[in-house]
């Protein structure tokens, strides 16, 4: 038999917030080198200069392949997400 095709649903963007004041921010990060000591600065400037309230790091386990469904599921508890791509 044939298989169906699967196709992703659209998704539409989240609305801008207001302020990142007292927000959860989570980075989902390939894992290349470098994209540590960029992650390290934007850390320390969203807590510093916009007052962000924590940091949720978590790192793909494949750096090619979309997020781990499990980081999918975390990112729903989370106000903004950053996806950093190092090499």
């Amino acid at each position: 038999g044939e298989v169906a095709a699967h196709t992703p649903a659209a998704l539409d963007r989240a609305p801008r917030l207001a302020s990142l004041e007292g927000a959860t921010i989570g980075f989902i990060s390939n894992g290349k080198q470098g994209v540590r000591e960029f992650l390290d600065s934007l850390e320390q400037e969203l807590k510093d200069r916009y007052g962000v309230a924590e940091v949720v790091r978590t790192v793909k386990t494949n750096y090619s392949a979309p997020a781990d469904p499990e980081i999918i599921d975390r990112a729903r508890e989370w106000n903004a997400l950053v996806a950093a791509v190092g090499d």
